[in-house]
């Protein structure tokens, strides 16, 4: 008789096993979704207080860690190829279109902001950028 009702209630066993299973799962999820959680606001962190170090204005710290999450997102891209040096030196222009527009002078910090990025999200694409940008003519144009 024993036999007859353990096999009657095997669907029991075998829901349970199927509801342990899914939580874990769901358990190892959310563990792995904390975590780059947690990683990307320490890396917001230590951005944000490289940038205050420079003078900075402070950004959001959420806005900054869903923006370039654990990898700094599309800012490590290959920041130092030639379509995203393009792109940078188009917007380093004086805002004209067309013949009008011409290269200007940018003040130094609007390209090491860039470089602070790179160091903490993809410090080994530093060097590269760096190489990049040493050819772009700076000055002191902004005013604090």
């Amino acid at each position: 008789m024993s036999t007859r009702m353990a096999s009657e209630h095997k669907w029991i066993y075998v829901g349970a096993i199927v509801v342990l299973v899914a939580m874990v799962v769901i358990g190892l999820l959310t563990f792995t979704q904390q975590h780059a959680t947690n990683e990307s606001y320490r890396k917001a962190d230590e951005l944000i207080s490289k940038l205050q170090a420079d003078g900075y204005p402070a950004p959001d710290r959420g806005q900054v860690a869903r923006t370039l999450g654990t990898d700094g997102g599309p800012v490590c891209a290959d920041p130092a190829s030639a379509l995203r040096t393009g792109l940078q030196r188009v917007q380093m222009s004086n805002g004209a279109a067309g013949p009008g527009q011409r290269p200007v002078i940018v003040a130094a910090r609007t390209v090491q902001a860039e470089a602070l990025v790179l160091s903490v999200y993809c410090p080994d694409q530093l060097d590269d950028y760096q190489d990049k940008i040493k050819d772009i003519k700076t000055g002191d144009t902004v005013r604090n």
